[in-house]
């Protein structure tokens, strides 16, 4: 099968790789900036945006063979590539195998989780989409508003209030019509857990990045990636959750395209300003009782559903 893909920019060939649940659009806030200096390429992985599900297995390793075939098809082995949350795991496994990427950027991986983090990482995700899915008839209005996305995005952003609000319409609008999210939400928390890359076996340039408030995949868990990509740097994004494109997106460019330049670069020169962190805040009662009312509403919602289906 094929991917659909959009492509924008000229230069060196740079592929972009979304998390579960989410689109090439996942990339909004950032491809533009990338695409004035690389060829950018960003890709619907199998069971997203335009792309049909597939057949058989939907796992870490079968969508690993669907990139790497994508690639193939059109002459694209070698490119560098970003990844993000489960797209952040994918292209660190591409890179394990060899071959198949330049210089990669992994952000956030998702699949370093150890013990209790299994459970709260799935069953936490679980219930976010099931409430996504629920308040799909109100979901334009309440991701269009800042208080409704400081309720529904607090797992996965630092700041939900400042996320531009189309971002997060289309993002809720994919996690909710992705039909091989539940499979891969079970794959990413039960199924084969990553392979290690020994020290040396991966000869390109290598950076995982990871958000100081990450919520989904929890900043401790950096450890166990270095551990299992020792070649790898460990980049922290400050004042950031699950998805540095959301909230450092021009930190998140500037160490993409670093990174994946082959030269040497330090991480203040990265983080560069810590004004690009500030936000405003929000009244605390307005957001307890919008909180208060989606949440009523959402279980409302999954309640009279089950009764329906009865």
């Amino acid at each position: 099968m094929d991917l659909h893909f959009v492509r924008r920019g000229t230069g060196r060939p740079l592929l972009l790789v979304h998390g579960i649940g989410g689109s090439w659009r996942s990339w909004n806030t950032i491809i533009d900036a990338l695409a004035a200096e690389r060829d950018v390429i960003a890709v619907d992985l199998p069971g997203h945006g335009e792309t049909p599900k597939m057949t058989g297995e939907n796992s870490i390793a079968t969508l690993a063979d669907a990139v790497t075939s994508f690639l193939t098809q059109h002459d694209l082995l070698g490119i560098d590539a970003v990844g993000s949350s489960m797209g952040a795991r994918l292209v660190l496994e591409l890179a394990r195998r060899g071959g198949v990427l330049g210089a990669v950027v992994s952000l956030d991986p998702g699949g370093f989780w150890q013990g209790w983090q299994i459970p709260f990482f799935y069953h936490s995700v679980d219930l976010s989409v099931k409430l996504v899915k629920a308040l799909q008839p109100v979901m334009p209005a309440l991701a269009g508003s800042a208080v409704g996305r400081t309720v529904l995005l607090p797992q996965f952003s630092a700041r939900p209030w400042a996320v531009d609000s189309q971002q997060a319409i289309d993002e809720m609008y994919t996690f909710a019509h992705s039909p091989a999210f539940d499979e891969l939400l079970d794959q990413l928390a039960h199924g084969e857990v990553q392979q290690p890359a020994p020290k040396g076996s991966i000869p390109g340039p290598l950076v995982i990045g990871w958000g100081r408030q990450d919520r989904v995949c929890l900043p401790s868990q950096s450890t166990l990636a270095l551990a299992k990509f020792p070649d790898a740097r460990l980049y922290w994004f400050e004042h950031c959750g699950h998805f540095p494109q959301w909230d450092q997106p021009a930190e998140a460019t500037r160490l993409i395209l670093a990174a994946t330049s082959r030269q040497p670069f330090t991480d203040e020169s990265i983080a560069l300003s810590k004004s690009e962190g500030a936000a405003p805040t929000l009244p605390k009662a307005a957001v307890v009782a919008t909180a208060l009312a989606l949440l009523a509403g959402g279980l409302w919602l999954l309640s009279s559903r089950g009764k329906r289906g009865r």
